[in-house]
């Protein structure tokens, strides 16, 4: 009988010792940004910019196929990062009801349709969440994780198991700066200089803020080659192979500044690591090499209205849709299919240094 005792307590040793190899995966996954990566947020929102409509998430089996808010066939990019990286359940929106207990420990999601780093950036919209607001947001939920798992532990999974994601800027050019009309009084006082300096003088304190609220493992997307989106190429009459270059430039010149900011945050916050997902290059391969990847187009919209690419009238119900969803590089006006943002995903989880650097995601995790 004296056995028994030695048996249990190998027994507990065993549990204890194996635990965090079941824990290996992501512990969770915080995503902030735009339409890119909102996966339901807008649904919440009196706004002009809503994805809860089919056909979009007619490919997404999570739902069946119903639209849940994302602005693609299926799956974000974030939702097939974090299924790669393990992670069981996707991160759930904020302003969802079930955003709440233990469901937050898998991750949150404040991403919003025509959110950007600037407060004023969407205003067409009439209401999206803009880099601020998510970030008051996720201070809600460190507040109820510290609830959920105590201080120390709350701060020892947002360091050591968490990964932060940031995908936005395109709303800043493409919503802000570059918009017809609203933004005429912007550019006739800023130069692109000062309005690239603008938004990394808030992307600075936006980043530093999160680190400050025990943020460590971040990865920040640039601004892909949005010159090249159908809605630019339709409103602008280019053909097939053409780009704005308006666009394309502002969007290197901003890419490169945020280059310059992560080294510096790199340097200067102790602890932290800030990855750069080289999102332009990336789509710029995918857009110029399509059938290289089983794509017949990277110009038309898949479902859209208007022009020559489709380009002009977001997807919705009375939308015109291709009949092989896979073949297309871009699902609407302005977002990529399920099927580049698998492409996408899978480069930024495993890719090397040329997409994902100073490591991928893989390597970001298991830090």
């Amino acid at each position: 009988m004296a056995k028994q005792p030695i048996v249990l307590a190998t027994l507990v040793l065993l549990l204890v010792c194996v635990r965090p190899q079941q824990d290996a995966g992501l512990g969770a996954s915080f995503i902030f940004g735009d339409s890119l990566v909102d996966a339901g947020n807008n649904n919440y929102l009196q706004t002009l910019s809503k994805a809860n409509i089919p056909p979009n998430g007619i490919d997404f089996r999570a739902s069946g196929g119903n639209p849940t808010g994302r602005y693609s066939n299926g799956r974000t990019i974030g939702d097939i990062v974090g299924e790669e990286l393990g992670q069981p359940n996707y991160a759930v929106p904020f302003l969802a009801p079930n955003s709440t207990g233990k469901a937050i420990l898998n991750g949150v999601n404040y991403a919003s349709g025509g959110g950007g780093v600037l407060n004023a950036t969407g205003r067409i919209f009439i209401n999206r969440l803009s880099l601020d607001i998510q970030i008051d947001y996720f201070n809600i939920t460190r507040k109820q994780l510290d609830k959920l798992l105590g201080p120390s532990q709350a701060r020892d999974f947002l360091m050591d198991k968490s990964i932060f994601s940031i995908t936005i800027g395109a709303n800043d050019f493409l919503n802000n700066y570059l918009l017809p009309v609203l933004s005429i009084g912007a550019r006739a006082s800023q130069t692109p200089d000062a309005f690239v300096d603008d938004m990394i003088g808030h992307l600075r304190n936006q980043l530093t803020r999160l680190y400050q609220l025990d943020a460590r493992k971040f990865v920040l997307g640039d601004v892909g080659p949005i010159g090249c989106i159908p809605y630019q190429k339709t409103i602008n009459r280019l053909s097939s192979n053409q780009c704005v270059d308006l666009a394309n430039q502002l969007a290197r010149q901003y890419n490169s500044r945020l280059q310059d900011l992560l080294t510096e945050l790199n340097e200067n916050l102790p602890g932290a690591t800030f990855v750069h997902a080289n999102v332009y290059d990336l789509v710029m391969e995918l857009i110029t090499n399509y059938d290289k990847y089983g794509f017949t187009t990277a110009s038309t919209a898949c479902c859209g209205n208007g022009g020559q690419f489709a380009g002009i009238i977001p997807c919705g119900p009375v939308s015109s849709m291709c009949s092989d969803r896979s073949k297309h590089v871009f699902w609407d006006p302005y977002h990529p299919s399920e099927a580049a943002n698998l492409i996408l995903a899978k480069q930024l989880v495993d890719g090397d240094t040329r997409y994902i650097s100073p490591m991928n995601l893989r390597q970001l995790r298991d830090l």
